[in-house]
């Protein structure tokens, strides 16, 4: 079982795509994204598994929650920084995202 201090290692950001594009050597269908998680962290890259419920042009903007101190790992020729958080839901990863605009780099508690 974790603890709450298990809990509190992780660092959970809300950070806004600015750029969405196919993993094209990803084993599974991935988007590469570049991500910015505002001025103490910048900007950082990620491969997500979310093609099932989203087109790239509509990635572009949008508001994320994301793990930023995982080590970085190397998919296909992404290196994949941060992990993009998501419900694994019947149509395909749904991202979470905060219900109202807030500041790209706000932590989650």
């Amino acid at each position: 079982m974790a603890t709450i201090e298990d809990f509190e290692k992780i660092d959970i950001r809300v950070g806004t795509i600015l750029e969405a594009s196919i993993n094209q050597k990803a084993r599974k269908p991935a988007y590469q994204l570049k991500i910015d998680f505002g001025e103490e962290i910048g900007i950082k890259t990620s491969s997500a598994q979310i093609t099932q419920c989203y087109q790239e042009q509509e990635l572009k903007g949008k508001q994320i929650i994301a793990v930023v101190n995982f080590p970085p790992r190397q998919i296909a020729e992404v290196k994949s920084e941060v992990l993009v958080l998501g419900s694994k839901s019947k149509q395909g990863i749904v991202l979470l995202k905060p219900t109202s605009e807030v500041e790209n780099g706000d932590k989650i508690y």
